[in-house]
């Protein structure tokens, strides 16, 4: 198949934001345009378009980062003026020079970016006139401050929702894996059946990770967030949450390892696997229940009371070949019982 260029996004941003940005340009146009008279409010405009972030805390530092960027790119740009007349090969040193600045500064791929644009516009329109140069630094300025008001002002976004989603969605998939592993105890399987099984345990990996970056994109959401309110207790519950499914990662991961490993017909025979089995799924029916009170949903009144592992596993003595996966599922369910209930006082 030929490579195409991905030119759209499957993901819209929210048409709020959107707006945002738009209000936010236009406001910067008029109002720059109105406090500095020299040549088109450019600098003031782009400043505003690209401070408007999905977060305040984000917007504060892409304003910072745009600031210092065309303060170096300004700055860069008149002094190579003074030096040496105006002229093609004089912008591109002046291209080359904010590069390598950047990269000595170690300074972000964006301030690098907005060093070199803002020295070329600069040494393309007015690096003679000293004026120029500094209305376009407080022009950046005053348009950056305008994209960080708006994006304060205007429902600034709070991502707690998306995140308790996300722990959600892992603590459901992780109750899943323990049903499919108490499956596998009770009925025959086939090398396919067993390597699927395996497949979608590992996956809880991979929503452990979406639910991290959920977290994070949600403290961020919140840092200087006028609307954040009491939603810090909130966001501080799903973090315990979070923390509270995610060594069940590991865990459940390995179970499911071993039985894919070890299992084989004579399992179903075993009576101490046929207990280990039930007792996974009432693990699995304890762990929808954390979630179920974490996600404020009433819970079955007629199963709420059920326990894990009501009463200890008589082990019978199993087929010799069967010792090492009896005792590692009975260890690690000990650890997963531990887990979701809370470890005994």
């Amino acid at each position: 198949m030929a490579w195409r260029p991905k030119l759209t996004t499957a993901q819209r941003l929210p048409i709020i934001q959107t707006a945002k940005v738009a209000i936010a340009t236009s406001v910067a146009w008029a109002v720059c345009g109105l406090v500095f008279s020299q040549g088109l409010p450019v600098f003031g405009a782009i400043a505003a378009l690209l401070v408007v972030q999905p977060s305040v805390n984000q917007s504060l530092g892409k304003a910072i980062e745009r600031s210092l960027g065309v303060i170096l790119g300004v700055t860069l740009a008149f002094l190579l003026n003074i030096w040496f007349e105006a002229n093609t090969w004089v912008v591109l040193s002046a291209i080359v020079l904010a590069i390598f600045l950047s990269w000595a500064l170690r300074l972000t791929q964006g301030t690098t970016t907005q060093i070199v644009v803002s020295a070329m516009l600069v040494l393309s329109v007015g690096a003679s006139d000293p004026i120029y140069a500094v209305d376009r630094v407080l022009e950046t300025i005053v348009g950056a401050a305008i994209g960080v008001v708006v994006n304060t002002a205007i429902v600034p976004p709070v991502e707690i929702g998306p995140a308790r989603a996300a722990i959600l969605a892992l603590g459901d998939e992780l109750a899943s894996a323990l049903d499919r592993l108490a499956y596998s105890l009770r009925h025959p399987q086939t090398r396919p059946e067993l390597d699927g099984m395996l497949a979608a345990a590992r996956h809880c990996r991979d929503l452990a990770e979406t639910a991290r970056a959920s977290l994070e994109t949600a403290d961020d959401s919140l840092m200087l967030n006028p609307r954040r309110g009491g939603k810090r207790e909130d966001l501080a519950d799903q973090h315990v949450v979070y923390d509270r499914v995610l060594p069940l990662v590991t865990q459940i991961v390995g179970m499911t390892r071993t039985v894919h490993d070890h299992w084989d017909v004579g399992l179903l025979a075993e009576p101490t696997v046929t207990a280990i089995a039930q007792d996974l799924e009432r693990a699995s029916h304890d762990l929808r229940l954390v979630l179920r009170e974490h996600a404020g949903e009433p819970s079955p009144t007629e199963t709420a009371a059920i326990p894990v592992l009501t009463a200890p596993i008589a082990v019978a003595e199993p087929h010799p070949k069967h010792w090492l996966l009896i005792g590692a599922l009975l260890e690690d369910l000990r650890r997963v019982r531990e887990q979701i209930m809370g470890a005994p006082e």
